[in-house]
C-alpha cells in the first residue's frame, strides 16, 4: 500500500521565517565552539609531548598563550549561544503555533462537528513542546555533533590512520543501533500524541458535562473512563521511556566498546615503538570522545527529529481536512434576497436530510422556520452559512451562487446566533466587540438595541463574564450575541433555536429583541410557537421530514388548518 505523502514544508518553514539569521548565528557559534574544543585537544597533545621530552615547535609559554586565546574564543562562542539560540527557538515555535492556529481558522464552521478539538489542543500544547525539544533545541546539538565527528575524524587520520580505521570499524555498531531503534521511537511518539489527545478529550467532556454527570449520578462511571485514559497515556509514555532508555543504553555500551578498543590498540602501537607518542595516544582518546559523543547522542537526536516530523505530519493531515472552500467572488451586499432552489443534502449517502427545497428570503424581511425535531430546520440554516458544500441544487445570494462567494465576504454579510452562545472569559465590552476597536457610540447603540442596557447599568462594560459566561444568565448571553451582530453591521441575521434553553419570559424578551431590529434580513429557527411573536414575522416556513410543507403568514397558515395549525394547537 502506497504511503500518503504529506507536505510539511509550509510548517517547518515557519521556524526560519524572518529568523534565519539567528539560526545561522547559532550554527556559526556551534561550529566555532567545536573548533575551540578540537584546538584544546591539540594543545593537550603538545603539552604532554613537551613534558615527555618530545621535540615541539612551541615553548611552554607560547602554549600557555595559545590556551588563553582558545579559552577567550570559547567564552565568545558561549556568549553568542546565550544570545542567539534561545531567541531563535522562542520565535520559531511561536511562529509555528501562530501558523497552525491561522490554518485552523480556515476550516469550515461545521468542521468540528466531525473532528475532535482535543487533537488540536494536544498539537498546540504537548506536541508543540515535543517539537520544541526534539526538533528545534536539538538542531544545534546535531550540527555540533556532526562537525565534531567530521573534524575529529580528519585529525585522527592526520595523527594515525591505523587507529582511525580501527575506530571507523568499531563505530558501525552504534550506527546500526540508531538505524534499528529510530523507527520504534517514532511509532512510540505518535502513540503518545494519539492517546494524549484522547485523554484531553475525556477531560474536556468530564468538565463540560459535569452537571449532567452529577444529575445522573455517573461519577463512578466517568471516573472509571477517566482512569482508563490515564492508564493508556501512562502506558504509552512508559513504552516511549523504555525505548529511549534502550537507545541510550545500546549507544553507551557500543561507545564504551569503541573507546576501549581504540585505547588498547593505541597503547600497543605506543609500546611497540610504531611512532605513536604518549601525547598522541592521549589526544586520540580525547578526539575519540568527540567521535563517540555524536555517535551516542545523534541517534537520539535523529529519533527525536523523526518523531517531531511525525507529529507535524499528523497535524498537517488533520488541518488539510474540512478546509473552508474560499470561493472567488467578493459579494459585499444583499440587495434582493436569498433564493434556494431544488436543494438536496445528506450527511450520509442515500439518507437525505433536505429534499428538493425551494424557498426565497427577501432582503430586509423576517422569517421563522418551524417544525418538529429532526425536520431539517437547523440543517437548512447551516446550508445558508456555507457550513456544508456537498449539496445539489442552488443557494444564491442575489444572483451569486453560495459556492462562489469568498468566505470572508460571506461573513461580512451575515451573522449567526447559536443556541449555545460562547462567551469568552473577558469583559462584557470585549465579548460584544470581539476584541476589535469600535467607537463608544457604536457600542452603546448595539447595547441599547440588543436589550443589554440594564445589565450594563448594573455591572458595567468592564464586568468579567467568567469562563464561558458563567457569571451571566442565558438571556444575557443571547443578548450579547445579538449585540455582536449589530456591531458588525451584518445585513443578515441567522438565529438557530436561540431560546430553546431559556425560560418563557426570557425567551420572549430575546425573540422580541430580534424582531425589533430594523434593516436586517432575519431568519430564525424556533421551537417557540408563541402566537404574538409569530404574527410579527413576514413569513413562516413549516418543515417536515426535510421538506417545506407550508409557507405563509401566521394568519394564512392558521386559516389553512394544515400542518402548522396542528403544531401550533398542540403547543398551546
Amino acid at each position: 500500500m502506497k504511503k500518503e505523502k504529506i507536505n510539511i514544508r509550509p510548517y517547518t518553514r515557519q521556524f526560519y521565517r524572518g529568523n534565519g539569521w539567528r539560526f545561522a548565528l547559532g550554527v556559526g557559534q556551534t561550529i566555532l565552539n567545536a573548533g575551540c574544543n578540537l584546538m584544546i585537544a591539540w594543545l593537550i597533545q603538545q603539552v604532554i609531548d613537551l613534558m615527555s621530552g618530545v621535540d615541539s615547535p612551541f615553548t611552554l609559554g607560547q602554549l600557555g598563550g595559545l590556551v588563553l586565546a582558545a579559552m577567550a574564543l570559547l567564552g565568545i562562542t558561549y556568549a553568542c549561544a546565550y544570545w542567539s539560540t534561545p531567541r531563535f527557538i522562542s520565535r520559531a515555535i511561536g511562529q509555528y503555533k501562530n501558523f497552525v492556529f491561522e490554518r485552523l481558522t480556515q476550516k469550515g464552521i461545521a468542521a468540528f462537528s466531525s473532528e475532535s478539538t482535543s487533537l488540536y489542543i494536544s498539537a498546540l500544547s504537548n506536541d508543540a513542546a515535543a517539537i520544541e525539544t526534539d526538533y528545534l533545541n536539538n538542531l544545534f546539538g546535531m550540527v555540533n555533533g556532526i562537525f565534531l565527528f567530521v573534524a575529529a575524524l580528519f585529525m585522527m587520520f592526520w595523527y594515525n590512520p591505523v587507529l582511525t580505521f580501527v575506530s571507523i570499524g568499531i563505530s558501525f555498531l552504534p550506527i546500526l543501533v540508531s538505524v534499528l531503534t529510530s523507527g520504534r521511537a517514532v511509532t512510540a511518539e505518535k502513540r503518545v500524541s494519539e492517546v494524549n489527545g484522547q485523554y484531553m478529550s475525556s477531560l474536556q467532556d468530564s468538565l463540560m458535562g459535569f452537571s449532567v454527570i452529577k444529575s445522573f449520578r455517573a461519577e463512578k462511571q466517568m471516573a472509571r473512563m477517566f482512569q482508563e485514559k490515564v492508564k493508556e497515556v501512562s502506558e504509552a509514555k512508559e513504552v516511549r521511556r523504555k525505548i529511549s532508555i534502550l537507545i541510550q543504553m545500546l549507544s553507551a555500551l557500543s561507545g564504551i566498546l569503541v573507546q576501549l578498543g581504540v585505547f588498547l590498540v593505541g597503547a600497543y602501537l605506543a609500546l611497540s615503538g610504531k611512532g605513536v607518542t604518549a601525547g598522541t595516544v592521549l589526544v586520540f582518546v580525547q578526539l575519540l570522545n568527540y567521535i563517540l559523543q555524536p555517535i551516542s547522542t545523534i541517534p537520539g537526536y535523529l529519533a527525536g527529529y523523526r518523531s517531531a516530523r511525525g507529529l507535524i505530519q499528523k497535524l498537517a493531515k488533520a488541518l488539510d481536512e474540512n478546509v473552508q472552500d474560499p470561493g472567488t467572488r467578493r459579494k459585499t451586499e444583499l440587495k434582493d434576497g436569498i433564493a434556494v432552489q431544488h436543494l438536496w443534502f445528506s450527511y450520509e449517502q442515500d439518507k437525505p436530510i433536505l429534499k428538493d427545497l425551494n424557498c426565497t428570503f427577501d432582503a430586509g424581511k423576517s422569517y421563522a422556520i418551524v417544525g418538529a425535531s429532526g425536520s431539517g430546520k437547523s440543517t437548512l440554516l447551516h446550508m445558508l452559512t456555507a457550513s456544508y458544500h456537498g449539496y445539489t441544487g442552488s443557494i444564491a445570494y442575489d444572483d451569486v451562487e453560495l459556492r462562489d462567494i469568498r468566505s470572508d465576504a460571506l461573513y461580512d454579510m451575515l451573522s449567526v446566533i447559536q443556541q449555545n452562545v460562547f462567551i469568552f472569559n473577558a469583559s462584557i465590552r470585549d465579548n460584544i466587540t470581539m476584541f476589535s476597536e469600535f467607537s463608544d457610540d457604536e457600542v452603546r447603540r448595539a447595547i441599547r438595541l440588543s436589550g443589554l442596557s440594564r445589565l450594563i447599568e448594573e455591572k458595567g462594560e468592564g464586568y468579567l463574564c467568567g469562563e464561558n459566561g458563567v457569571n451571566l444568565s442565558g438571556g444575557e448571553k443571547q443578548r450579547i450575541s445579538i449585540a455582536r451582530s449589530l456591531l458588525r453591521k451584518a445585513q443578515i441575521l441567522l438565529a438557530d433555536e436561540v431560546t430553546a434553553a431559556l425560560d418563557a419570559e426570557t425567551s420572549y424578551q430575546v425573540s422580541d429583541a430580534i424582531l425589533n431590529l430594523e434593516d436586517l434580513t432575519r431568519i430564525v429557527v424556533t421551537h417557540n410557537l408563541d402566537g404574538s411573536l409569530l404574527q410579527r414575522y413576514d413569513r413562516i416556513l413549516t418543515m417536515k421530514s426535510g421538506e417545506i410543507v407550508e409557507s405563509g403568514t401566521f394568519e394564512e397558515l392558521m386559516d389553512r388548518k394544515g400542518y402548522f395549525y396542528s403544531l401550533y394547537t398542540v403547543s398551546q
